[in-house]
């Protein structure tokens, strides 16, 4: 039945994602679908693992990266870019060798979060203090020469982003502002410019994470502390549909599948007491459901490595 907050949906708007993996992850998070793998990578934060999820098999397997992993992008020459505490690094996704790219950040207590490559093959990624104190974050662009320009700062907990289907819009999140906003963007430059506040979310349906794009343009966000990852319009700012998820801490999501129709969720048990891992045991799971969506390519990092 819908929640006191899920009035303005009707029923069939709310749908019920299903586990998948049950992964036990502390903080899961980064999902993204490699096409061409047909493979779902994703990341546990703070158990410093690269995971990869097969759908075909139903197997998970993973590599230990040794320090804190933000996010995962792939390369368009082969492997992936991870942002680790101690940078962003090219792994092996054969072998889990590292190659070391650059490091931006200076601060010990300050790692990376969440990031993806945006049309024209940057790396954009952002950051947050271990103690999540406001205005530590900042966002960085990793240009295809590796080459790192910093594009906002006075963040708290910079989070989800994505491009609009025109490539003429950015979407992000910083999560504790309760808000997604919107930037022009130029896919030529990789500037951003005309920034402005396209969907609040009340605090009791959780707060904004990770995020995701579909093939109409809708932006699904993963509602941290709600249970849930909803589906907005971005031009209107209008929650459209719901996907419930069991466990409270929903924290990336994105379209796989053959045909970018299934809805994969990662979840976390960071934070949570013994009572609230007893009622939703599958925190930190892989969840997946059938909204009715699909969902668009990822894009790759397209720089040298």
């Amino acid at each position: 039945m819908p929640t006191p907050e899920d009035k303005s949906l009707p029923q069939d708007e709310l749908v019920e994602a299903t586990l998948v993996f049950d992964a036990k992850a502390i903080l899961g998070e980064g999902a993204l679908w490699h096409p061409a793998e047909q493979c779902l990578y994703w990341v546990d934060i703070e158990g410093k693992k690269l995971h990869f999820y097969k759908p075909q098999t139903s197997e998970n397997s993973s590599l230990d990266v040794g320090a804190r992993i933000g996010t995962v992008v792939p390369v368009s020459g082969g492997g992936a870019l991870v942002g680790l505490q101690t940078g962003i690094h090219h792994i092996d996704t054969k072998t889990g060798a590292l190659t070391f790219i650059t490091n931006p950040i200076l601060a010990s207590d300050v790692r990376f979060n969440d990031g993806k490559c945006d049309p024209a093959g940057r790396f954009w990624i952002g950051t947050m203090a271990l103690d999540t104190r406001a205005g530590a974050a900042k966002l960085y662009r990793l240009d295809k020469d590796k080459q790192v320009k910093e594009m906002l700062d006075n963040l708290t907990i910079a989070n989800g982003i994505v491009w609009s289907l025109d490539k003429k819009t950015m979407y992000f999140t910083d999560t504790r502002t309760q808000q997604v906003e919107a930037f022009d963007y130029e896919v030529e430059t990789g500037e951003i410019s005309n920034r402005s506040v396209i969907i609040s979310i009340p605090k009791e349906e959780g707060s904004p994470d990770g995020m995701t794009l579909d093939a109409d343009g809708n932006l699904w966000v993963a509602l941290h502390g709600g249970g849930a990852v909803a589906k907005y319009d971005p031009a209107t700012g209008k929650q459209l549909q719901k996907v419930k998820v069991p466990t409270k801490q929903t924290t990336s999501c994105a379209f796989g599948g053959e045909d970018l129709g299934t809805l994969y969720i990662t979840t976390a048990r960071e934070g949570l007491s013994e009572d609230e891992l007893k009622d939703c045991p599958e925190s930190g799971g892989l969840f997946a459901a059938r909204p009715g969506a699909h969902g668009v390519p990822a894009g790759f990092y397209a720089g040298i490595v």
